[in-house]
């Protein structure tokens, strides 16, 4: 329902509910196992990161009234020209911090990696296909306000680059150089073979009875062979081979990024650069997970081997709609360069009227360019594979011989950049040590002058007690002194 009301939404106050709604389910449901510190941990932590990246969303939102006098997404997309550019910037800006938060981007990534402590459907429908891509499709529904202030474009061109091995992070390098059409063209493909190898791991997960360790499975293709041939789908779809769903949307991006066909001197060469590089890297991961997963020897304990069996047929029939989907989800987007000259992007013709302008802005080279390109691509896919076949199946002594060279790099690896560190140090123990300061406050200032309070009302009861005895002759005796008193002041 949330997803929906993100997507269907007219204005963004609608959008930012169903924004929250989907920030909400993705909380709850990373923290599924909650007596599970790690499951618990990492639902706190997607949602104080996307908290940050909202605050960004929210205060976007407070600028558009402020500029536009209306919130309506068509009103605001209508009325852009007539902003100055600079506002356009700004607001394009702290929306795209929003974008970052729920897109995990640089630097508001840091929450996805642990949110795979929830359980795989949910990553397949949340972290995979819908909420996760919904900061790309809120910055390609706001384009005309994105080409007004080109330089947000950059931004986000930059932190895609910066984010890229990601699959988000390409498509926001796509967002970056004004390709609208082909980020949300990946964004689609990204959705069947990213889900596919989510619940594929579910699928394996529950084969061996809860194991989660990639070092302690191999060998699995024999015992599953239907979730082996759906995940070898989805991998060569996320690596880019040619005719699967990824190749059409990734090429289709570097082909958009490549050269400086844009207008707004983005540095495509570069962008394109990272593009391959991170095409090349994705390929070496995901094959180190194939190889590893389901080739090899058995890792896998007694228990494990026991239990060993292939998914029912409710887990395996969506793996096998998603794998033809990995396969041909990407064939509504065939480029000039794979159709003889003909004009087969039919998502892209589909989309043209809503980015309008902006979706002639992107990509303009020489037609003979686009295969070059692709050769290079797919050169750097290629590589990634042979080096995780070299490594993890001709010689599976290799990685432990590079952790041994180059210790260093090793722990860097391992500990993920130590960007949690940093964060720690930077920002989270500061604002405890605030906290701190503000909780002794609260408790020698605040909590003192309400204790303060409390005692002088005990103290004085306890003095006022002794003059309410309930004995007659007590109150005539203070009767008579207090007459005395009276007498003696007056007179």
């Amino acid at each position: 329902a949330m997803m929906l009301t993100l997507v269907l939404a007219s204005s963004f106050p609608v959008m930012f509910v169903g924004w929250e709604g989907v920030g909400l389910c993705s909380y709850l449901l990373i923290g599924f196992e909650f007596e599970k510190e790690v499951a618990a941990s990492a639902g706190k932590k997607a949602f104080l990161v996307n908290r940050v990246g909202d605050l960004g969303f929210f205060l976007g939102m407070v600028w558009i009234f402020a500029a536009f006098g209306t919130l309506s997404i068509a009103g605001v997309m209508e009325g852009v020209s007539r902003v100055p550019v600079e506002v356009a910037t700004g607001i394009g800006i702290l929306l795209f911090i929003g974008a970052c938060g729920k897109s995990a981007q640089v630097p508001l990534y840091v929450w996805l990696p642990d949110a795979m402590a929830g359980p795989t459907p949910v990553s397949a429908l949340i972290h995979a296909a819908t909420m996760v891509t919904a900061g790309v499709y809120m910055v390609c529904r706001c384009s005309a306000l994105y080409v007004r202030g080109p330089a947000a474009l950059v931004a986000g061109g930059w932190v895609g680059a910066l984010s890229a091995v990601s699959q988000l992070g390409t498509m926001f390098v796509a967002v970056g150089v004004g390709a609208f059409s082909a980020a949300i063209f990946h964004l689609m493909t990204h959705a069947f073979f990213k889900a596919l190898l989510f619940l594929g791991a579910g699928s394996v997960i529950h084969a061996l009875g809860g194991e989660q360790d990639l070092r302690r499975m191999g060998g699995l293709r024999r015992h599953l062979p239907v979730t082996y041939g759906t995940f070898l789908l989805g991998t060569l779809a996320i690596t880019g081979v040619p005719g699967f769903s990824g190749f059409f949307s990734k090429d289709e991006i570097l082909w958009k990024a490549y050269g400086e066909g844009n207008p707004w001197g983005l540095g495509g060469k570069v962008l394109w650069g990272v593009g391959v590089v991170a095409a090349g890297m994705t390929a070496f991961y995901m094959f180190r997970l194939l190889l590893r997963a389901f080739y090899g020897e058995a890792r896998y304990g007694e228990a494990a081997a026991h239990h060993l069996h292939e998914s029912p047929r409710v887990m395996a029939v969506p793996l096998m709609v998603l794998g033809v989907l990995s396969v041909v989800g990407g064939w509504v987007g065939i480029p000039k360069s794979l159709s003889f000259g003909a004009d087969l992007n039919a998502f892209e013709h589909y989309l043209a009227p809503v980015f309008g302008e902006a979706a002639e802005k992107a990509g303009t080279h020489e037609p003979g360019l686009e295969g070059g390109l692709m050769v290079l691509a797919l050169a750097a896919v290629g590589a990634g594979i042979l080096l995780a076949a070299r490594f993890y199946l001709q010689k599976p002594e290799l990685p432990e011989r590079v952790v041994e060279r180059f210790p260093t790099l090793a722990r860097l690896v391992l500990n993920k950049y130590y960007v949690d560190e940093l964060y720690q140090r930077i920002i989270i123990g500061p604002y405890e040590r605030l906290c701190g300061a503000f909780n002794a406050f609260d408790k020698t200032v605040v909590d003192a002058t309400v204790n303060a309070t409390g005692t002088g009302t005990e103290v004085a009861s306890q003095v006022l007690k002794l003059f309410q005895t309930g004995s007659v002759r007590n109150y005539a005796l203070f009767l008579f002194l207090g007459a005395l008193a009276l007498l003696w002041y007056l007179g």
